[in-house]
């Protein structure tokens, strides 16, 4: 059924990132899969470009703190740590969840999203993003 399954969660979001990791967990139990947790930072230079300086210094100490939320969360998880992976990267989680998937041959996103609401009526929400685009099954939970 499935083989790896890719599973975007926002590590500050906790609610939205429980209820995506049961459904990805159980569906990874189900078909005996690897699941890979990823998180993506915001692209620092977004944030510093008036900053030039100490760019690489906050990358750096941002990536150490996700890493670290990243294993506690991945720690609670009951599947065989050879069948668990996780990875972190700065830019757009639409683009840096597709290009992912794609290189780690996901054959199933799993992502939390909110009820729609005014602001993603208008912006659009990045699960959204992630279904109109990708090249493989998604399952948005809710």
């Amino acid at each position: 059924m499935y083989k790896t399954i890719l599973v975007p969660v926002d590590i500050d979001e906790e609610e939205l990132t429980k209820k995506a990791l049961s459904h990805a967990v159980m569906l990874a139990k189900l078909a005996d899969a690897k699941l890979h947790l990823f998180h993506a930072l915001p692209d620092a230079s977004a944030f510093m470009s008036a900053y030039s300086f100490g760019i690489k210094e906050f990358e750096n100490e941002a990536v150490v703190k996700a890493d670290e939320k990243l294993h506690l969360l991945v720690s609670t998880i009951d599947l065989p740590p050879e069948k668990l992976s996780h990875s972190i990267s700065f830019g757009i989680p639409r683009d840096e969840v597709l290009e992912l998937a794609q290189e780690i041959e996901a054959d199933l996103i799993v992502i939390g999203s909110r009820r729609p609401n005014v602001k993603t009526y208008l912006l659009g929400s990045n699960a959204a993003a992630i279904v109109r685009h990708a090249q493989t099954t998604v399952l948005v939970v809710r």
